[in-house]
């Protein structure tokens, strides 16, 4: 027993070294491990402090954007908006950021793995033992892989595209619709749909072609150096159809141009956007079956317009629904006794309305936007007053900064967008094909609309918008949404181009065609524009307003007549704390429903309140004025006081009629006005 332990006693020095090395590694393995986590510390609080900065690089843009604004309009400098701005400014900074600060990572390494035949959305790495989660950018071409952006800072500031989706466009749209001037708004809304849907429609494809061409020019010279497909140019065309003419309409608010050109502008720029990206998805969602997936099929062209259709008649009924909902919440609750919730709720639901509709694959542009028009029409009137003034304020400044910022940023993409791909040719074709797909939809549809409009679209209100068709946010957003591809990286550059040149050059030029086409300036928004020989004129006198009443009557469509009468009796008072009672509206036996819908308000006023809207849908009827005891009507006919008729003899009106020439103080009672006197039509006179 004694050898055997003596031949072990030498292994005790040996056991008791090993254990001190391996303690001395552990020592040495928990020091490093340290070390990596004080380095992955500091990783992270460089990370967040270059977070920090580039936010902060907007926001002292945007102030310096708003002083530099206050001083434009202290010295009444009209040739350069604040859009145009923005975009200086963000330019400058781009060109800082680009040439004046170091690349500040350089540990770019690629690997293969051809054994996977798609990309991962999220990737597990294993380095030493440790792994670590990196998520997908977006693909990168073969010739560009030595030139990714080692520069932390630049890849900072550089935005997700859904930021603009789905934070920044939201209260955009949204005011658009919540600001909206209703009366000019739907006594110009057939020309408004004409120009929006039929008008964008039109530029698309005529845009779309006229780019095939340039692409296949681009071919046969070899300057194109990858795919560009038929349907990327209609893509191109839808993108690049969404005007935003925000530099002029600006220009003309601040002015007062001419109501009805201001209304035709904004409401086709507010529905445009709407159609355009709905026409975009569509064109998207074009899939013909077989082996050419970009060859023309019929099947799958029907498809693509039955998915317009779908997502623009859904996403409608979405922000209608959302802002009836709201509507019904703020009637029948005491929400107005705490103005900062009532402001809080119908902040939340205008934005969720957005998000609502792209979770559920419709588009959040147009549902948010017919929100607005409906939280404006239904919503507004059961705010309080600090409510309303609240609401009012808090989305015109979210608009205002959202915009800026977005334009600011398409100043610093210029430099900090790394996919960029600027061809000469491409470039000079798309403004061809722009101005030639605006003056392909503008003086045709003018035309053909001037059949049936009693107040013509004038040669100089086309021109001014045929000048007016600029390209702002909407194109770029959509532009930037996808630039995976060859193609759409050359339709992002050149869209980039565009914005920057109609925003300088057509929106610097606004004042002088106003004056070169001798629109009228200086009009108040609530005053019509000279009648025209085809209807009677008041010449002098107080008779003026009734005029006017009788002329926006006659320039009323039949279908929103009849909206009225049922918006009037049965929607707002459900809705609203507005309207008739419904216990006068609905048969007798609905009273029990009645009474629990109608608002005590309702009965507790006896004199509704006037509508903002009340006066864009009319009945086809006379003006009566009465002068001494002789009653004289439009048609030159006059007879004694108490005989008052209309053209087509009907002596009774339905209630809705009596409610809505009320509100405009003008019901079939006679209108007494004197030291008026009328000219009428030669026909009547001869």
């Amino acid at each position: 027993m004694a050898e055997p332990l003596r031949r072990r006693l030498p292994l005790l020095p040996l056991l008791l070294l090993a254990a001190g090395g391996l303690r001395a590694a552990e020592r040495s393995g928990g020091s490093s491990s340290a070390m990596e986590e004080l380095a992955t510390e500091k990783e992270a609080e460089e990370s967040h402090r270059q977070d920090s900065v580039s936010l902060l690089t907007f926001i002292l843009l945007l102030t310096l954007t708003i002083l530099t604004i206050w001083l434009f309009k202290h010295r009444r400098v009209r040739f350069l908006h604040e859009t145009g701005l923005a975009m200086i400014y963000g330019l400058i900074v781009g060109v800082i950021l680009r040439y004046g600060t170091p690349s500040t990572s350089g540990h770019d390494k690629p690997f293969s793995c051809s054994q996977e035949d798609r990309p991962f959305t999220t990737l597990l790495v294993n380095v030493s033992g440790k792994f670590f989660e990196y998520t997908l950018k977006g693909e990168i071409s073969p010739g560009k892989i030595h030139n990714v952006e080692q520069n932390d800072m630049l890849r900072k500031v550089t935005f997700d595209p859904e930021v603009f989706f789905n934070i920044l466009l939201p209260p955009i749209i949204f005011h658009a619709g919540y600001s909206l001037k209703k009366r000019h708004f739907f006594r110009n809304l057939g020309s408004i749909l004409a120009y929006a849907f039929l008008g964008t429609a039109v530029s698309c494809f005529i845009i779309g072609n006229l780019m095939y061409g340039v692409v296949k020019l681009m071919k046969l010279v070899g300057q194109l150096s990858d795919k560009f497909y038929y349907t990327d140019c209609l893509l191109f065309g839808a993108i690049i159809s969404a005007t935003d003419p925000v530099t002029v309409l600006a220009i003309f608010n601040e002015l007062h141009a001419d109501v009805d050109l201001y209304a035709v502008l904004f409401g086709e720029s507010v529905l445009n956007d709407a159609v355009a990206i709905v026409l975009s998805s569509s064109i998207v969602a074009y899939q013909p079956t077989g082996e050419n997936t970009h060859a023309f099929d019929a099947a799958a062209f029907f498809k693509s317009v039955g998915v317009f259709l779908g997502i623009f008649s859904g996403s409608f009924m979405m922000g209608a629904v959302t802002g009836v909902v709201t509507a019904l919440v703020t009637k029948f609750t005491k929400l107005h006794c705490f103005p900062l919730l009532e402001t809080a709720l119908f902040f939340l639901m205008s934005w969720s309305t957005f998000l609502l509709a792209e979770a559920c694959g419709f588009t959040g542009v147009v549902a948010v936007l017919f929100c607005g028009i409906t939280q404006a029409h239904y919503t507004y009137n059961n705010l309080s007053v600090e409510s309303r003034s609240r609401t009012k304020q808090l989305f015109e400044v979210l608009h205002f900064l959202a915009e800026n910022f977005i334009f600011s940023y398409m100043g610093l993409a210029l430099f900090t967008f790394q996919k960029h791909i600027f061809s000469p040719v491409f470039i000079i074709g798309a403004f061809v094909a722009i101005f030639l797909g605006r003056a392909a939809h503008i003086y045709p549809l003018s035309f053909l609309l001037n059949l049936g409009r009693r107040h013509k679209i004038s040669w100089s209100f086309q021109h001014m918008m045929m000048f007016s068709g600029l390209r702002g946010a909407m194109a770029f957003a959509l532009a930037i949404r996808d630039t995976a591809t060859y193609s759409h990286q050359m339709m992002f550059s050149t869209t980039l181009l565009i914005v920057f040149f109609t925003v300088w050059i057509v929106g610097g030029g606004t004042t002088p065609m106003l004056s070169w086409l001798n629109i009228r300036v200086g009009v108040d928004p609530d005053q019509d524009p000279p009648p025209t020989n085809d209807s009677f004129q008041v010449l002098q006198g107080d008779g003026q307003d009734s005029a006017q009443r009788n002329r926006t009557k006659q320039e009323s469509a039949w279908l929103f007549r009849l909206w009225y009468s049922f918006d009037h009796n049965y929607l707002k008072p459900i809705l609203t704390h507005s309207g008739p009672p419904l216990t006068t509206t609905l048969p007798s036996w609905c009273g029990l429903i009645a009474r629990c819908l109608t608002s005590p308000q309702v009965y507790d006023n006896q004199e509704q309140l006037r509508e903002e809207d009340s006066d864009f849908i009319l009945n086809d009827g006379d003006l009566t004025v009465t002068y001494g005891d002789t009653t004289i009507t439009a048609n030159g006919s006059s007879g004694p006081h108490t005989a008052t008729t209309n053209l087509d003899s009907r002596r009774t009106k339905s209630s809705s009629e009596e409610a809505l020439e009320r509100d405009l103080g003008a019901a079939d009672h006679e209108v007494t006005s004197r030291g008026t006197r009328l000219v009428f039509p030669l026909e009547y006179n001869a």
